[in-house]
């Protein structure tokens, strides 16, 4: 620990915002020295806007995980349903990328036989995103199921053109998912960044876009950062994960998250990047923290 990173130097740091916040003027001294501790841990730099997906800390009651993200810094906790939107907005914290429609991953938009339910759903959970504050919501390509590249992205251009009118009218972006298709979700079609480019044109709406998971798509083709820059007007939200295995993005594994965020950030991103490993050490919280940390680039 370095001579300024002592607890008592923290602690005379804590006492100097104490003494200089107008803000916290009407709160008790410990609760005033509580806030500045809490300001002192969330200062980031500002570039990236970070958000976690829920699921990958589903052991943790929701509301403990929503406390957890503010201290780290986090604006958005995602893949979350409508019923918890509430808890977030107590918290004062946003889904950067809400759940709420569709069939799931398998069963998606390249299916004809779904596009009557699938459209029903969206247009039914579009106007609640937009009315929530929220500007995203997920969808999926689904397997393949023997359908050829081409005549998959005919199918789900069939059905996303019919949720254009909507989404555009309440300003809210569908966002397909880019999923690896050798180790996690096998047969599933929209696995290579291309695929997804390509259906995006064929959509021809600004409100429809990809999220470019990281994880996946280094499994599926590599050359990240090249891929990131080529792609990059298709590309509307970042989801994080260590290769292999999908764990902490640390040193433990083979990316080199820093230069991608690097990357991400000098394409003039404007969105979110979200944490989506799996945390294997005990401290859950501190993993993601850890996270945060390696991706908040200047």
């Amino acid at each position: 620990m370095e001579k300024s990173d002592s607890p008592s130097s923290r602690r005379n740091a804590v006492k100097k915002i104490v003494a200089t916040t107008s803000a916290m003027a009407g709160l008790s001294l410990s609760h005033r020295i509580e806030a500045a501790e809490q300001a002192l841990e969330t200062q980031l730099k500002g570039k990236v806007n970070h958000s976690v997906c829920r699921w990958c800390y589903a052991d943790i009651p929701f509301e403990e995980l929503c406390k957890a993200a503010k201290r780290i810094g986090l604006a958005s906790i995602e893949l979350v349903g409508p019923e918890e939107w509430p808890i977030l907005k107590k918290y004062g914290l946003t889904a950067a990328l809400p759940w709420g429609a569709g069939k799931g991953i398998e069963h998606g938009f390249n299916d004809l036989t779904l596009h009557d339910e699938l459209v029903a759903s969206y247009e039914a959970v579009i106007p609640k995103v937009a009315q929530a504050g929220y500007n995203q919501i997920i969808c999926f390509s689904g397997n393949r199921r023997g359908l050829n590249d081409e005549k998959g992205i005919e199918n789900c251009a069939i059905g996303l053109k019919r949720l254009m009118p909507i989404a555009e009218k309440y300003k809210v972006t569908m966002v397909m998912e880019l999923l690896n298709s050798k180790v996690n979700h096998p047969d599933y079609q929209c696995d290579h960044t291309a695929w997804g480019a390509t259906l995006c044109d064929q959509v021809g709406s600004e409100n429809f876009k990809l999220l470019y998971d990281i994880y996946h798509m280094q499994i599926m083709e590599g050359d990240v950062i090249a891929t990131i820059k080529k792609y990059q007007k298709y590309i509307s939200h970042y989801h994080t994960g260590g290769v292999p295995g999908r764990n902490e993005i640390d040193e433990t594994q083979e990316l080199n998250y820093p230069a991608i965020m690097k990357a991400i950030v000098e394409t003039g991103f404007k969105g979110f990047v979200a944490q989506e490993f799996v945390p294997k050490r005990a401290d859950k919280l501190a993993s993601l923290k850890q996270g945060v940390s390696i991706c908040d680039v200047a």
